[in-house]
């Protein structure tokens, strides 16, 4: 990648995903990933996006994305659905090494979060997985897998240790002035 683009994305998230008034901060998110309505991108998320393309990283209407969450859009696609609930410390990846390669390759994937997902806090979310519609992944669980939809996942690697028993009709609505 060429220097402008890492200088853009190194001002990005040094500045820009630190202005304390959500209008403000929004403003400037929303030019760099598609962000829904009623959407609330905290300040310190970290959005990784080397492609300059609003697509690469998708959020849906009402959402809640918390401080200290990473998306890594860098070669693929994130994209989260309507209602959704990212937690403190969810690291969203779409890339990583392969273990197994001689070179060091990178093995890349997308990773779909379906709506009224709810991640809890310091979850790490690998490529390549979907996160079925209205599913919740426990606190510090690494999910490496696809999760079925109304599952209650945890553990490392994560796995189904549950069901959700919801109907899942709330509309998430969380919209302050200005958030520390």
């Amino acid at each position: 990648m060429t220097f402008l683009v890492h200088f853009r994305l190194y001002l990005f998230n040094a500045f820009f995903t630190k202005i304390p008034f959500n209008f403000l901060r929004m403003f400037f998110v929303r030019r760099y990933i598609t962000v829904g309505k009623n959407s609330f991108v905290s300040m310190n998320v970290k959005l990784l996006n080397l492609q300059l393309s609003k697509s690469q990283i998708c959020i849906g209407d009402n959402c809640i994305i918390n401080p200290g969450v990473l998306l890594d859009g860098r070669i693929d696609k994130i994209i989260i659905g309507n209602n959704v609930d990212i937690s403190r410390d969810v690291y969203i990846y779409t890339a990583q090494h392969d273990p197994h390669s001689d070179n060091h390759e990178v093995k890349t994937g997308n990773v779909i979060i379906e709506d009224h997902v709810w991640v809890a806090s310091r979850v790490t979310i690998l490529p390549n997985v979907t996160l079925g519609r209205g599913c919740v992944i426990a606190c510090g669980a690494i999910v490496t897998k696809d999760v079925k939809s109304l599952a209650i996942a945890g553990g490392i690697p994560a796995k189904q240790i549950g069901d959700r028993k919801s109907n899942l009709s709330y509309t998430i609505n969380y919209q302050p002035p200005f958030y520390t």
